[in-house]
């Protein structure tokens, strides 16, 4: 309990933790972030029951739950790196990165310290649009257990992109640097993998019908390329039966969110263990050293 205790409760986080909820402009932030949901809800009731319908149904009303999961995943998307790929990087070019080294924290608690005080304040903004979701209950046609899938992919999410953005910062001396590769990797996770995956299911397709087959081809890398999607797996959860034709075609029987957790998971836990490892690199060959003495 007492190392629990130590990881978690730190000066590390606690400063980071002031540092950001006394700032004005991230609660401006967060004003804006409900205020543009609050806008987006209502302009789609009204699209719907002015132009399209005289009321709203149940399935207008999950169309509108998805668009709400969909979009706070893009915020998460958007948002995630630049409050990560800066953390050391940024401590780094204000030269009080070797001042926190000296001190008795661990590599460990620093790295987690900085991770999670940069999720807690998105996951305030995804706590404080939990009152929209009561339109979705309003009129029908979405379950609490959606929500709760829905919160649990931006979370899983949220924490595999700021394990990345604090590995690259880690990693790489210069903020900008750090940060630009950081969103190049997550536009390749969101945008490449289904680009891959159609080129992919385009070619298997295409030499299966050049072979006269019609059975299945039990390749299992468009699957592999497509569970690295957040959009993907979270569109599948909500839908059964999308990509269920391509992956049968496939001889895949797993459904996406497993893939996609266990990607993800594995993702998180090989980027702070490189964080980690790479804070103090000197540390292990000195201690290594000292050993041999």
């Amino acid at each position: 309990m007492s190392r629990l205790q130590a990881l978690l409760i730190n000066p590390v986080l606690n400063k980071e933790v002031k540092l950001r909820f006394r700032s004005f402009k991230n609660f401006l932030g967060i004003f804006l972030f409900l205020l543009v949901c609050g806008a987006v809800c209502l302009a789609f009731i009204y699209v719907e029951t002015q132009f399209t319908r005289d009321s709203f149904t149940a399935s207008d009303s999950k169309n509108l739950f998805m668009l709400l999961s969909m979009g706070q995943l893009g915020l998460i998307v958007f948002i995630t790196p630049g409050l990560t790929a800066g953390s050391i990087s940024g401590e780094r070019e204000k030269q009080t990165l070797n001042i926190m080294l000296t001190t008795q924290q661990s590599s460990t608690s620093i790295i987690l310290s900085k991770l999670f005080s940069s999720l807690l304040f998105l996951t305030l903004m995804l706590v404080a649009s939990l009152p929209f979701y009561s339109i979705v209950f309003l009129y029908g046609g979405v379950s609490p257990q959606m929500v709760l899938v829905a919160f649990g992919y931006q979370l899983l999410t949220m924490l595999t992109i700021g394990s990345i953005g604090i590995m690259f910062s880690t990693l790489l001396k210069k903020t900008i640097v750090s940060t630009i590769t950081t969103y190049g990797f997550m536009l390749f996770l969101v945008v490449g993998t289904f680009i891959l995956f159609f080129l992919l299911m385009q070619l298997i397709f295409g030499a299966s019908q050049g072979q006269m087959g019609t059975g299945t081809n039990n390749n299992f890398l468009p699957y592999l390329v497509l569970m690295f999607n957040p959009a993907a797996a979270m569109l599948a959860s909500f839908d059964m039966y999308m990509f269920t034709y391509q992956f049968q075609q496939l001889g895949i029987d797993w459904p996406l969110w497993i893939g996609f957790t266990l990607a993800y998971l594995a993702l998180a836990l090989v980027a702070l263990f490189v964080a980690v490892s790479k804070l103090r690199p000197g540390t292990r060959v000195k201690k290594k050293e000292t050993e041999k003495e």
